[in-house]
This record gives C-alpha cells, sequence and structure tokens, in this order.
C-alpha cells in the first residue's frame, strides 16, 4: 500500500510536464517566426520583462523578504549566464530547424556532470562519465552532414551548444543556492536580474513593434514562465526518473512543428544523434535518482543503528 500513492502523483506529473514540452514548443514556434523581425537580444527582452510582470504581485506582497539573500553574487552570475544563455538558444531555434536546436538544448544535462565534479564538488563515477561521453558523440552526429562525411559545427550550433552548457551553470548554482534559500527567492532575483540584464541587448537592437508583433512577443514570453512553472510542478508532483522521458516529448512535438509550420525535416544524421543524447541523459537523471535513493537510505539505517 505504500507505494500505491506514487502512480497517481506521476500521471498528474506526466501531464504537467506533456503542458511543459508543448508551451515549450510553441514558444520556440513563435520565436522563430519572430525571428526575421526581431533579434533574438530583444526576444530576450520581452521574455524577461513577461516573467518579471508576472512576479510582481509576489514583490509588491513581500517587499525586501523577496530578495533576502545572503549571496547576492551567486545570484547575480546565476542570471547573467542565464540571460546570456536564453539570447544565445533564441538565436539557434531562430537559424537551425526547430528539431536541431531543441535535440542540441538536451546537452545539458551532459555539461551537469562535469559541473557537478568541479564546482559543487560531488563524486562522479565512471557510468556517469561514460554516459556524459557517449552523449557528447551523439552530439557529434548531430553536427555531422551526411553528403561531405566532415564535421562542421556552424554559428547557431556553437550558440545552442554554449547555451546549455550556461543553463548547466545556472543549475549547479541553483542546486548551491537552494541549501539556504527559498525557490521563491531565486525565482525574484532571477526575472529582476534577468530583466535587467537583458535592457543592453534590447537597446542596440530595438525596434517598436506592431499592435500584432506585440501581442505575439507577449505570448512568447507568457509561455515561456508557463513552461518552467509546469515543469517545475510535473517534477514536484512526480518521481524524477518517470518525469524524465516525458520532457523529451518536446524532441517529436518540435519535429512535428517543424515539418507542418516551416516544411523541415530533419536528418538521419539529428535523429540518430538525438537517440543517442536523449539515450544518455535518461541514463545519467535515474542515475543520479539511484544514487540519491542509496543514500537516503543508508541515512535512514545510520540514524536507526
Amino acid at each position: 500500500m505504500s507505494g500505491a500513492p506514487a502512480r497517481p502523483d506521476n500521471l498528474r506529473g506526466a501531464l504537467w510536464m506533456l503542458g511543459s514540452a508543448l508551451g515549450f514548443t510553441a514558444m520556440t514556434v513563435l520565436i522563430k517566426l519572430l525571428g526575421d523581425d526581431y533579434p533574438a537580444s530583444l526576444q530576450a527582452f520581452y521574455r524577461q520583462a513577461a516573467g518579471l510582470v508576472i512576479l510582481l504581485p509576489i514583490i509588491v506582497q513581500r517587499r525586501s523578504a523577496a530578495f533576502a539573500t545572503t549571496r547576492p553574487g551567486i545570484l547575480f552570475f546565476r542570471s547573467a549566464a542565464g540571460t546570456l544563455g536564453m539570447i544565445l538558444s533564441f538565436y539557434a531555434f531562430q537559424e537551425m530547424p526547430l528539431a536541431d536546436a531543441n535535440a542540441l538544448s538536451f546537452t545539458r544535462t551532459l555539461w551537469l556532470v562535469p559541473l557537478a565534479a568541479f564546482v559543487v564538488r560531488e563524486t562522479v563515477g565512471p557510468l556517469r562519465i561514460g554516459a556524459a561521453l557517449v552523449g557528447f558523440l551523439g552530439v557529434l552526429l548531430m553536427v555531422r552532414p551526411g553528403a561531405s562525411g566532415e564535421f562542421v559545427l556552424g554559428l547557431p550550433a556553437l550558440a545552442m551548444l554554449a547555451a546549455s552548457f550556461l543553463f548547466a551553470l545556472t543549475i549547479t548554482g541553483m542546486k548551491v543556492m537552494t541549501r539556504d534559500h527559498s525557490p521563491t527567492v531565486l525565482l525574484v532575483w532571477a526575472a529582476t536580474l534577468g530583466f535587467l540584464f537583458s535592457i543592453p541587448g534590447a537597446f542596440f537592437g530595438w525596434r517598436w513593434p506592431a499592435p500584432a508583433d506585440l501581442a505575439l512577443l507577449c505570448a512568447m514570453g507568457v509561455l515561456g514562465t508557463i513552461t518552467q512553472a509546469c515543469y517545475i510542478k510535473g517534477m514536484q508532483l512526480g518521481d524524477a526518473g518517470a518525469m524524465a522521458p516525458i520532457d523529451y516529448t518536446r524532441l517529436v512535438f518540435s519535429v512535428a512543428a517543424g515539418f507542418l509550420l516551416f516544411h523541415e525535416l530533419p536528418s538521419v544524421w539529428t535523429m540518430a544523434g538525438a537517440g543517442i543524447v536523449v539515450a544518455s541523459t535518461l541514463f545519467i537523471t535515474i542515475r543520479e535518482q539511484q544514487l540519491a535513493r542509496s543514500a537516503k537510505l543508508s541515512a535512514v539505517r545510520d540514524g536507526e543503528g
């Protein structure tokens, strides 16, 4: 009977994760659709502005408590890395097929392995290291043009890989900060600083949007915030090992959206490389969850002893 409650939680968590995947796909469609007229830096500004507006009621209600921190330096670094990563990823989504950009975005989990070892000082075993190396081999397959047989890494692909690394940095920073900071404080700092950091890029690429474009830009920003909220909710309700595979439905949705809306068809190399990256990141996620459970069981046994 102890395992019975997990099923309805996983079911509801899966629905939230599917909502996150659909919201993310819709956001990337708008990024690509508006890419010809609005540069990535300006789109990132609207995305950050929407997030700040959504969190304004919390900021007004809690005031100084919403910004309570003992380590502002890490928060500044996280926000700067996250804003730059957002601009680079938006640029990649504008310039690359949606499926290719989404597949490369999954390398975020691979970057977490070396960062966990060098930044957080976690013990990283040979299995996780091996899975990360196999995953990066999948990346090499994705950026290989089948005709020439040579490995070519264009600027958009480099931008997405750099963005994934920066996002991995923000996740690593979050792991450190959540030890003594609430998620609300982290969200408020990220939204506020992210908005401020996005202003310079928006200033140099500024143009006044038409009313219809403004509505789409605002919708893009709201979708980004909804996507993040659905993802967090799904991970809270469900088991991380069960939820992780559902997040990869983004790749399926992006293939469908790219084909139906932009007449994009992913290559065999993209799908093969994406399969390797997905398998590697799933292995890392499930392996980390197993290690966490083992650590909790050991702590309980030591306490009983």
